[in-house]
């Protein structure tokens, strides 16, 4: 038997130096971060530099095979994660400064669905804790109630769900913006971790009542098949649903939820991995009254509405039209117009800037050929493509 070197009193306590160590280089490499983003104002260089980002992951993967003992997917998973926090540091930076009124606001009033502890609450924290802004949280009970709330000015910005890698899109979602005055200034994609909490430990065969919004009902719904005996009820969010439970307090009742969520309602997780599928990421967008300006450096993207005539590949006419201007569409979503039967409105994002010249001639194009034409918003992709690494 190998003698022990160390207690694990002793290794416990190194490791945490190790780790508080770790955590003072990664605040010293974001403040660089910021840096590089200075620097780029100076040179009007984008964020983004992808000969740059695959020399330092060759590098980097080298460094760590022959000198540290360390394999090449690991460095590639870690690096990814630190590249793509630097980029969307730098975006913000940038962000700021081609919309200074914004960056002049320390504070950030911010409607969304539920109760703290929700998933658009989490979304909310996320998506402003690059902003240095502090929060005033607005729960509401509906998507329509977190517009409204947006549009009287009582709140800055609302965040909303839009699609689920799932359960798709949320179409109450869209067909609020096919009414509404608010532009789209931002998205987040959060990834969604869904598990059954309760007030204490319990058997699943012991459970009468389980509580749950509607979406995470649908993106469990092969979980929840083969739950047997047991009552579903509808809540308005993951917020309302824990609270619920936590407010009867009884053992054979419990909430889909999240763990970390959970514990502001002093709930333990009793069943996790619930979801359909275990890649399961929720798509926000955040709205508000008015446009903002998209740096010219920051990847970009544009989302339009339009209606188009019933005329046999009318539709297909105005995707050819962003196909001319190699302009790369990234989602088509179609909604019935209320009140008009048999016709839809049709949401499309595309990944460039509304002012480039591309997409102001495409504008110009599609105004001739369609109904109805809006664009909703243009705003800087969240979506930090990973750096793909070839080793010889």
């Amino acid at each position: 038997m190998t003698e022990q070197k160390y207690s694990l009193d002793e290794i416990r306590i190194r490791l945490n130096e190790l780790d508080d160590n770790l955590l003072q280089l990664l605040s010293e490499r974001r403040k660089m971060s910021i840096e590089v983003a200075k620097s780029k104002v100076q040179t009007s260089k984008p964020v983004r530099d992808a000969e740059r980002e695959q020399q330092l992951l060759v590098k980097l993967i080298n460094n760590g095979l022959d000198k540290y003992n360390l394999d090449a997917q690991y460095i590639t998973k870690l690096f990814h994660t630190i590249i793509e926090d630097s980029v969307l540091l730098q975006q913000s930076y940038l962000q700021n400064l081609a919309n200074p009124e914004l960056s002049r606001k320390p504070l950030a009033r911010v409607a969304f669905l539920g109760a703290k502890g929700s998933y658009s609450h989490l979304a909310s924290r996320e998506f402003f804790s690059r902003k240095n802004t502090e929060l005033i949280e607005l729960n509401c009970e509906g998507f329509k109630e977190v517009a409204n709330t947006v549009e009287s000015g009582h709140a800055d910005y609302g965040v909303l769900p839009i699609e689920n890698t799932s359960s798709g899109s949320i179409n109450e979602v869209y067909d609020l913006l096919q009414h509404t005055t608010l532009y789209i200034v931002g998205e987040l994609t959060l990834p969604i971790e869904h598990c059954l909490v309760a007030t204490e430990e319990i058997r699943l065969e012991n459970l009468t009542t389980l509580y749950s919004h509607p979406q995470p009902h649908q993106q469990c719904s092969e979980f929840l098949g083969r739950l047997k005996g047991i009552e579903l009820k509808t809540c308005a969010s993951t917020a309302d649903a824990m609270q619920m439970v936590r407010e009867l307090n009884r053992p054979d009742v419990a909430a889909i939820g999240n763990a970390s969520s959970g514990k502001i309602y002093g709930l333990q997780p009793i069943k996790g991995n619930i979801a359909n599928q275990t890649e399961n990421h929720t798509r926000f967008i955040v709205v508000a009254r008015k446009a903002v300006e998209v740096s010219p450096q920051i990847p970009a993207k544009t989302t339009l509405i339009m209606s188009t005539s019933q005329a046999a590949g009318s539709l297909v006419a105005t995707l050819l039209v962003l196909q001319r201007y190699g302009i790369n569409m990234t989602k088509l979503e179609s909604r019935p117009i209320m009140g008009n039967p048999w016709e839809e409105m049709f949401y499309v994002d595309v990944e460039t800037h509304l002012d480039s010249e591309a997409m102001q001639n495409a504008l110009l194009e599609l105004t001739k050929i369609t109904k109805h034409l809006k664009v909703l918003g243009c705003y800087p992709s969240e979506n930090v493509k990973p750096t793909q690494v070839q080793l010889g």
